[in-house]
């Protein structure tokens, strides 16, 4: 494979899984690759990022990478060499593991920015390690929301500049996604359906979902979930809604390649996580009309206007989270009111566009000739 040689725009991924960073990673180097911008993606082989990045053409260079990737000097030696012979540019890394391989080898190679994109809204451990990584190694930080941008220094006010900080929303391409928007079956048999996107993972909470669906079973209400994703608790989950009894209204989905039309297909989106560093998914539900019930936790506030695009309850509140979802399908004037409100929000605040020409500035690149 032939790497581009001039000003090279290099995203480096070593997450094998695809979630919020992945997608985010993919959107963004294949933006910029279509308007002409030389970029190229490393991922691990046979990712799903890198089999995507393959599908479309995105320039990709795979590299084995394992879980002790910082300890493997020849790992970053063979890094290393990619991104010098490439003359890199720019590389922006997604994982804070690959900040500790990826980074050195870039420092090492001379790339003069090396931009840590932050995605998850958890402080960041004040150790000797990161103190060095933050100090010597990485020269700008993009945060996907406020919340997260907080987090970075929650634990250490001094571990990095403030000032290069920089918060870019997490856009989502409204003609691209409505292109993949089919119109779903909302209530036509007279049964609600409660949708969610995740990996099935601790911090998604899908248990608690299960509960609610429980507690709405037994409220007489004729509803069920549908839960898209895949992850190491899929099994576990399973055998929690048969012990709750609730095993024929909650339908475990697999991985899903087209989520615009799963969230046609549903009538209330659900999100229940401990922490989100933005919840992708909730601009990608409120761009099908469709309304939010979540935890008013992490930066999913900066999201979801409680009472005009969804409803906010306390986190893990239980009772509080059940009724809400209670108010949504007894007024179906309602879910048709915030699912507009939220189409109208992701227009004004969410564009692509916007999130797009933000990361060119910081990147420099808007008064490059392409």
């Amino acid at each position: 494979m032939k790497i581009p040689v001039e000003r090279t725009i290099f995203f480096f991924n070593g997450h094998h899984a695809w979630g919020g960073g992945e997608k985010w990673h993919f959107d963004t180097a294949y933006r910029l690759n279509k308007d002409g911008f030389p970029v190229t993606i490393i991922a691990a082989p046979q990712s799903e990022l890198s089999q995507r990045a393959a599908k479309v053409g995105i320039p990709l260079v795979t590299v084995p990478i394992g879980n002790l990737r910082f300890l493997n000097p020849i790992k970053i030696l063979k890094l290393y060499r990619i991104l010098r012979s490439a003359f890199a540019e720019s590389i922006v890394l997604n994982l804070s593991s690959d900040v500790k391989a990826a980074g050195l080898a870039a420092r090492l190679a001379g790339v003069s920015r090396i931009i840590y994109r932050r995605g998850s809204a958890i402080p960041i451990r004040d150790t000797w390690l990161n103190r060095f990584l933050f100090r010597y190694i990485i020269t700008d930080i993009i945060a996907n929301s406020e919340e997260t941008k907080r987090t970075i220094l929650a634990n250490n006010s001094d571990l990095f500049p403030k000032e290069k900080i920089q918060v870019i929303y997490n856009g989502i391409d409204l003609q691209q996604f409505d292109q993949r928007l089919s119109s779903g079956g909302v209530c036509k048999s007279g049964r609600v359906i409660l949708g969610h996107v995740g990996r099935l993972s601790h911090e998604k909470n899908q248990k608690f979902l299960i509960d609610v669906t429980c507690a709405l079973k037994n409220a007489g209400i004729d509803c069920c979930l549908k839960i898209a994703g895949t992850g190491p608790l899929e099994e576990e989950l399973k055998r929690y809604a048969m012990q709750r009894g609730v095993q024929d209204h909650v339908f475990f989905m697999g991985f899903v390649e087209n989520v615009p039309s799963f969230l046609a297909s549903i009538d209330i989106f659900l999100l229940s996580s401990h922490w989100e560093g933005f919840g992708y998914v909730l601009i990608e539900a409120m761009a099908a009309k469709k309304p939010i019930v979540a935890f008013e936790s992490s930066s999913t506030p900066e999201v979801v206007c409680d009472g005009e695009t969804g409803y906010l309850v306390p986190h893990n509140n239980h009772d509080a989270f059940v009724q809400r979802i209670l108010d949504l399908t007894t007024d179906t004037h309602k879910r048709i009111s915030f699912g507009r409100a939220g189409r109208e929000r992701v227009e004004k605040v969410f564009s692509g566009q916007y999130s797009y020409e933000r990361l060119k500035r910081i990147l420099e690149l808007n008064n490059v000739a392409i």
